[in-house]
């Protein structure tokens, strides 16, 4: 074995990349249990990979067929249903593995230097997983799969001067049809699984280089022995692939307990409409994207200026997560040592998230409507507010408090309209859930010193 390992170094780099990122990469000894989800999405992408070179074995990329084609996977071909529902319940898990590893670094401010680049691609690879997702979601031609990409293909007629031309482009026709389908089934199955799989390389290298963050934000490298080795550190082998083994395990209970027992999860995974084939001259009742573009669907809903700003709003919701290294300027990375207000902000913003993504699968009422509006207003306060919180200053936080209710307040004013009796009743009131948002965040720390005060950050990790 070591002269087959000695004959493949010598043309391959083998045992410095396995030494380099497992054996001897120090990670902080202090990972908790948001450590999981990295190693969690890359079990998710190899399930994904493998269940789709299969599915394509069976598919057939044809507005005739494609429908046809999903049902004899799912009826006749001998595991068909399981390899359909493990990679139908794939998708949703990969995103709730992504947002939970995306809310690990928001606590942690493992988007803060020396780590933009690590986060900025990150949010690449949470963009092409978006654009795999949907693509993917279009292949059955069920008729969600159709009015979804109906809805989402019709965005681009919005941007000024180019949209028509830059939809017809992007649909490969002057309708949803069969042209469509194949050119989103070629990126599905072949080009974006090539950007995720290098952007995941990527985003690992970047992250070994500048090393991995902890809960208390420290930085394990500043403290070495004689030999270089972190104090604070521990080999990634064997300690924490032993650990991610037991991660992955439970994981794979709960994935498969879905697969077995609840593939369609209530119509959330697996929507009702899409078990009926496309039928362009049948609208369906609701149209709603999947669960997990939701939150910014109703960020698109939310905004009624015009179409393009709806649109504009949608995007600009996605790219804010892009600044968050620039808009947190705070030199403690770490949760644990900001001040409450901070904590709460973060907390806010994932119930507001939440919200938003809930609203997105709901029939539009004058009661939801105006909540969708006051979340979306929710979710853009968040980065104001972080950045306000960079710098805590009692006279700042109230001043920024008074200047934003009088603007929220102006605003409600403006949008007010006595005429419509339902949607006017409740911007009354909900305009208060805003309000309540900056109080919480803004004045409390502003009145209550404890509520500002943030806490010495240690030399080295607390274990």
């Amino acid at each position: 074995m070591n002269g087959l390992l000695n004959w493949i170094d010598a043309r391959f780099p083998a045992t410095k990349v396995w030494n380099e990122h497992f054996a001897q990469y120090y990670a902080p000894k202090n990972f908790n249990f948001w450590y999981f989800f990295g190693s969690l999405a890359i079990v998710v992408l190899v399930i994904q990979i493998v269940s789709g070179i299969f599915l394509t074995m069976h598919y057939k990329p044809d507005e005739m067929l494609a429908f046809q084609s999903v049902e004899y996977i799912m009826r006749d071909v001998p595991g068909g249903w399981f390899i359909r529902y493990m990679h139908s319940t794939g998708a949703s898990a990969f995103f709730i593995v992504i947002y939970l590893h995306m809310f690990r670094a928001l606590i942690y401010g493992s988007y803060k230097g020396p780590r933009e680049l690590v986060w900025l691609i990150g949010m690449a690879i949470y963009l092409a997983l978006m654009a795999e997702a949907f693509m993917g979601y279009m292949l059955p031609w069920g008729q969600m799969s159709f009015w979804g990409a109906q809805v989402i293909i019709n965005l681009f007629n919005t941007v000024p001067l180019i949209g028509p031309e830059l939809s017809t482009w992007i649909r490969g026709d002057y309708v949803i049809a069969d042209a469509t389908l194949n050119r989103l089934f070629a990126l599905h199955v072949a080009a974006l699984p090539l950007v995720l799989v290098g952007l995941i390389f990527v985003h690992i290298v970047a992250l070994h280089a500048v090393g991995s963050n902890n809960p208390d934000g420290v930085d394990i490298k500043k403290h070495k022995d004689d030999k270089g080795v972190p104090l604070d550190g521990i080999p990634f082998h064997p300690y924490y692939t032993v650990k991610d083994i037991v991660g992955v395990s439970v994981f794979l209970i709960f994935f498969f307990a879905v697969v077995f027992f609840a593939p369609e999860m209530g119509g959330y995974f697996l929507e009702h409409a899409n078990f009926e084939p496309a039928n362009p001259l049948k609208t369906p009742e609701h149209i709603a994207p999947v669960w997990y573009f939701t939150p910014f669907y109703t960020v698109l809903r939310a905004v009624t200026l015009s179409p393009f700003a709806g649109t504009a709003a949608m995007f600009l919701a996605i790219i804010m997560l892009f600044l968050l290294p620039w808009i947190d300027k705070n030199p403690i990375r770490s949760w644990r040592y900001r001040n409450k207000a901070h904590t709460i902000n973060i907390l806010l913003f994932v119930v507001a998230f939440v919200i938003l993504g809930y609203l997105g699968v709901k029939p539009v009422t004058p009661e939801l409507k105006e909540l969708g509006t006051q979340m979306t207003l929710v979710y853009f306060l968040f980065f104001l507010v972080l950045w306000i919180h960079s710098k805590p200053a009692t006279a700042k936080y109230i001043m920024w408090f008074v200047g934003l209710t009088v603007a929220i307040v102006a605003m409600t004013f403006y949008r007010y309209n006595p005429e419509a009796t339902d949607d006017a009743a409740q911007i009354l009131w909900q305009w208060s859930l805003t309000v309540g948002y900056l109080a919480l965040t803004l004045l409390l720390p502003g009145l209550i010193s404890a509520f500002n005060t943030e806490k010495d950050v240690p030399e080295r990790v607390t274990g």
